[in-house]
């Protein structure tokens, strides 16, 4: 039996990016039509996955969004995977989950500006 490691990242942001990944993948799942309550195999994997490595995120609470991190944890084909759900699930959210949908917006804004304040400092 593999030993698990805890997780190091418990903070509410982390936890709040783990709803947020989750709900995607319930998104993507149903809408393409997947079997399986809640998720299908496939989609199970990948949110296991993405649990996985929000759970060791070296910038832990100050993270950016994934898609703005200087640092991709994830493996060449579950980061395909996951920017497949993204693009599928991010607009359908506003309507599923709007207040994780415009967190998550706010999150990626405050990334910007935060890389923006650094440029400039140089």
């Amino acid at each position: 039996m593999p030993i698990t490691k805890p997780p190091r990242n418990t903070g509410p942001r982390i936890a709040r990016e783990k709803r947020t990944v989750q709900a995607m993948l319930r998104i993507y799942c149903r809408g393409h039509g997947h079997a399986g309550r809640p998720l299908c195999p496939e989609c199970m994997e990948l949110m296991n996955y993405a649990l996985c490595r929000l759970d060791r995120c070296p910038f832990g609470e100050n993270k950016t969004t994934c898609a703005k991190c200087p640092v991709h944890c994830y493996k060449p084909s579950m980061r395909a995977r996951v920017k497949e759900v993204m693009r599928y699930a991010g607009p359908r959210m506003l309507l599923h989950s709007p207040i994780l949908a415009l967190l998550h917006q706010l999150d990626a804004l405050r990334s910007r500006r935060k890389q923006n304040a650094k440029g400039s400092l140089r």
